[in-house]
């Protein structure tokens, strides 16, 4: 129903302004700058398996996720990426909830990236 009042009435919604699915190039490109945020939200073990350099985990299923992501800075962008992008989407969503404005989506995760 509200998204077809959004489409009828023309709204948009604030996380699809928000949110930006990048292929694997342009997300290397983009993390390679020293002014942002890189999350990895998957578990602890699967970030110990294997991580993007410089990223920061915060379990999309832990408790403490929407604690760790208030501690962020909300004006600079955040770069967040999970196994397949299944994940990095659904927090791609609260983030926008949660007044994030520009968050950066690995499209396929990192299996998709290396």
């Amino acid at each position: 129903m509200i998204s077809l009042l959004r489409t009828i009435f023309g709204i948009k919604s604030k996380q699809n302004n928000a949110i930006k699915k990048l292929d694997a190039q342009t997300f290397k490109e983009a993390i390679a700058s020293k002014k942002i945020q890189l999350i990895d939200v998957r578990t602890p073990n699967e970030f110990q398996s294997g991580h993007i350099v410089r990223a920061k985990n915060i379990d999309y299923f832990s408790g403490v996720f929407q604690t760790e992501f208030n501690k962020l800075d909300k004006d600079m962008p955040v770069y967040i990426y999970c196994r397949s992008g299944a994940r990095s989407r659904q927090a791609a969503n609260k983030l926008s909830a949660m007044g994030f404005n520009e968050i950066y989506d690995l499209k396929g995760g990192i299996s998709n990236y290396n």
